[in-house]
């Protein structure tokens, strides 16, 4: 008798998009794993770019964003029960059912959007965690780097509503005024244009903008590097970092959301799911539809014509 299985998005190099919807085994959870009935994913950039590179084999399954409904408790008791709506982050969420332990799993409202909760893991739980590493950010200049983009702004509206003046670095013009409706005073095309100091710098993009945002820092400020979506390297030179050239003592700092697998995400998943059922966070959400279009999706994503979110509906 053969195994069950369920659609998923797998990799793909013949093609578009270089994914490909195919049948792969319903997942075996664990004793400490629920089985979530998945309803909507996000794309992030590293992912997808993860899938376009000619190394990572065909029929790897990729996703770490993934928001739907418990049909199977954990076997310990762990997790949530039956029926309640959730978000998911892990591997292989790109897929009708997904298998997760309780650390890495969030109840949501009944009532809440499958799709608005899915652009919350690896974007809105990397925000939330490298702004509260800044500590109290009350009336203290923030910059976030790719603004525009997932992580950069759910950084930009948490760090509003900590009382930040948020100064957000986008490459669209067209984006300025909804950064500022997120919460944004400032609207930057390049950290370089930025006249004022800065305290703190969610940097997002890397290269000359890492550079340029690193030297806009007043004494004691600190830059985190959340992503490299410039995927350039950066060159600092030692007197910069000497503090030879410029104010003393800035440091720079590393940040990787999933580096201990034994984290607990499951009570800020679970604010960050209430924040968007109520509408007190916005999920911005640029394009989506549903996951039969993935190639479209991850086209826009791969040309720089994506801001925000692109959602997959399973239907």
């Amino acid at each position: 008798m053969k195994d069950p299985l369920v659609r998923a998005l797998v990799v793909d190099h013949t093609a578009p998009g270089h994914l490909s919807l195919t049948d792969v085994p319903v997942p075996r959870p664990t004793a400490h794993e629920t089985l979530v009935r998945v309803e909507a994913v996000s794309l992030n950039s590293g992912e997808v770019y993860q899938a376009i590179r000619p190394e990572t084999p065909n029929g790897t399954q990729l996703g770490w964003d993934a928001a739907g409904v418990v049909i199977q408790q954990a076997a310990d008791g762990s997790g949530p029960a039956e029926g309640t709506r959730v978000v998911t982050v892990g591997q292989a969420g790109w897929a009708e059912l997904r298998a997760t332990p309780a650390n890495l799993l969030g109840t949501a409202p009944e009532n809440a959007d499958p799709g608005a909760l899915s652009t919350i893991p690896v974007a809105g739980l990397s925000a939330l965690r490298v702004l509260r590493r800044m500590g109290s950010l009350l009336g203290r200049r923030v910059m976030v780097t790719g603004a525009s983009g997932g992580v950069g702004r759910y950084a930009v509206q948490l760090a509003a509503r900590a009382g930040a003046h948020v100064v957000a670095i986008s490459r669209s013009p067209a984006q300025a005024d909804g950064l500022r409706n997120l919460g944004a005073q400032e609207v930057h095309s390049e950290p370089a244009a930025v006249r004022q100091p800065v305290s703190a710098v969610v940097d997002n993009v890397g290269g000359q903008y890492l550079v340029d945002a690193f030297a806009s820092l007043s004494a004691g400020g600190t830059l985190f590097c959340v992503g490299r979506s410039s995927e350039a390297d950066v060159m600092l030179s030692t007197d910069t970092l000497l503090g030879a050239e410029g104010p003393y003592g800035r440091s720079i700092h590393s940040f990787f959301l999933t580096g201990d697998p034994t984290t607990d995400f499951s009570a800020d998943l679970t604010w960050l799911a209430g924040e968007i059922a109520t509408g007190r966070l916005h999920p911005s959400i640029s394009w989506r539809g549903p996951w039969t279009r993935h190639a479209e999706a991850v086209q826009l994503l791969l040309d720089g014509r994506l801001h925000g979110k692109a959602v997959l509906d399973l239907g």
